[in-house]
């Protein structure tokens, strides 16, 4: 077995390929995916979806009701004026979630959002679950 050499565009397309993963959630209907690792990392990048990620994997199921999950969040990111109101604090974080944050997730397939019964779950496979595991004790120093 010898050693191949890659051409600069070969090393391109293998560098921009999808990941293919398999949704591994209970009730899962197994379906096969392709997302691309920029659409993880980005998924990833942001305290508050960190956050959401950590309690859906923490929850029962891997699902929880819209509320608890605003409350998790907010008690899991850091509130960046001390002397605001809490309630402040857990209503911009329920904006951002609602708007910005379970939009990104579900975007990238990573979590189910059923507005209607406000029940979010985690769909995401190994690939977001090993991220988060390897980002988590880093977060403690930040």
């Amino acid at each position: 077995m010898g050693l191949r050499y890659v051409s600069m565009d070969e090393s391109r397309k293998l560098g921009t390929r999808d990941i293919q993963s398999i949704d591994e959630g209970t009730g899962s209907s197994g379906r096969e995916r392709s997302i691309s690792p920029d659409t993880i990392l980005s998924a990833v990048a942001n305290e508050h979806r960190r956050a959401t990620l950590n309690a859906l994997d923490n929850a029962f199921e891997k699902t929880l009701e819209y509320d608890a999950l605003v409350d998790r969040v907010a008690d899991r990111v850091r509130n960046e004026d001390p002397r605001r109101e809490s309630d402040e604090h857990q209503q911009r974080v329920r904006i951002a979630l609602h708007h910005t944050h379970l939009p990104k997730l579900e975007e990238a397939r990573i979590i189910d959002y059923e507005a209607e019964t406000g029940h979010v779950r985690f769909v995401g496979g190994e690939l977001e679950q090993d991220l988060l595991t390897l980002v988590e004790p880093y977060e403690a120093y930040e």
